[in-house]
């Protein structure tokens, strides 16, 4: 049986990741991409459309950056099931079901709440796979201390444990929220891997 067809290019702008595994949920490293194939957004959807499952996105960092990036493609739709941008705490909960008192006592950048706004987009929009980011594009730390290029990603499969990652990058705030783009599609080539 056939997947939806999904096809096209997307614009994509340059990888310089620097990621280390993070302790919540299971961690497998994201390795340096081929910026040609992995993060070819065209590719990535075809490769969840050959499997049947739909693709949802829950974004504070990239602001939809990322649900735009795979929107682009031809028939995405056949595979994005949804995207939610939740910049503010309270939207975090009201939206993707995120702990307040947790949000409260922590903030939003962390491993916790980026495994928390995977699995609330999961929820929300009935899919397979849900993708997220958090984290602090500067300039300068946020008000809690947490220093410019801190990133967290969520990846959340249905009947499986949630994976996240932490990032460091630098480059200012424009190529943080690209390669936090980047590093996200590169999580979900390596879950597309296995």
């Amino acid at each position: 049986m056939t997947g939806p067809t999904v096809g096209g290019t997307a614009p994509r702008s340059g990888t310089g990741l620097a990621g280390e595994p993070d302790p919540v949920g299971e961690s497998d490293p994201v390795g340096e991409p081929d910026p040609v194939e992995e993060l070819d957004p065209a590719v990535l959807l075809r490769r969840v459309a050959q499997r049947g499952w739909r693709l949802a996105t829950a974004e504070s960092l990239t602001g939809g950056a990322l649900v735009a990036r795979l929107v682009d493609v031809p028939g995405a739709s056949a595979v994005i099931a949804g995207g939610a941008t939740c910049y503010s705490l309270q939207s975090k909960t009201r939206v993707l079901g995120v702990d307040a008192e947790m949000l409260a006592a922590t903030g939003a950048v962390t491993a916790t709440v980026a495994a928390a706004m995977a699995d609330g987009a999961l929820r929300l929009y009935g899919a397979d796979l849900a993708l997220s980011t958090t984290g602090v594009a500067g300039p300068g730390a946020d008000d809690r201390g947490i220093p410019e290029g801190t990133v967290h990603l969520g990846l959340a499969r249905r009947g499986l444990p949630t994976l996240t990652r932490e990032l460091r990058l630098s480059g200012g705030r424009a190529l943080i929220r690209s390669r936090t783009v980047d590093a996200a599609l590169a999580l979900l080539s390596s879950v597309l891997d296995d």
